[in-house]
C-alpha cells in the first residue's frame, strides 16, 4: 500500500560488533597475541590457608545449595516440628488426643491378647 506513511526510523544505540575494541581481536576479525612485554594478569592460587566461601545466599554459583544451607534447613524444621509438638501436647485438645490414643493402644493389646489367648485354647484342644 503505497499511499500508508512508512514507519520512523526508531532511534537505536550503534554497538560495534563483538569483540570489544579493548580485546586482543582486531575490527578486521584476526586476533593477535600479546607480546612478552604484555603482562597478562593470571588468577592467584588459593594456599593452603586461604578458604573459599560461597555467597551468603546458600547457594554456590551453580546454584546447588551449601552443606551449611541445607543443615540450617532440617535444623529449623526439626526445631519447629518438636516445637509444634510440644505445644500440642500442652493444649486440652492436645491432651484430649494423646489419651484417646493411649486408650486405643491399650485396647489394641487387649484384643492382641485374647486373640492370642484363643489361638493357645484351639491348639491345646485339637
Amino acid at each position: 500500500m503505497p499511499d500508508e506513511p512508512q514507519p520512523e526510523p526508531v532511534d537505536a544505540e550503534i554497538v560495534e560488533p563483538w569483540p570489544a575494541p579493548d580485546s586482543a581481536s582486531q575490527p578486521d576479525g584476526t586476533v593477535t597475541t600479546p607480546e612478552p612485554d604484555e603482562t597478562v594478569s593470571a588468577p592467584e592460587p588459593v594456599g593452603p590457608g586461604d578458604t573459599i566461601t560461597e555467597p551468603a545466599s546458600g547457594y554456590t554459583r551453580d546454584g546447588v545449595p551449601t552443606f551449611e544451607s541445607v543443615r540450617e534447613k532440617i535444623e529449623t524444621r526439626y526445631g519447629t516440628a518438636i516445637g509444634a509438638a510440644e505445644l500440642a501436647s500442652e493444649t486440652p485438645e492436645g491432651r484430649s488426643v494423646e489419651e484417646q490414643y493411649e486408650a486405643r493402644q491399650k485396647a489394641a493389646a487387649e484384643r492382641l491378647a485374647r486373640i492370642r489367648e484363643s489361638m493357645h485354647r484351639a491348639d491345646d484342644s485339637g
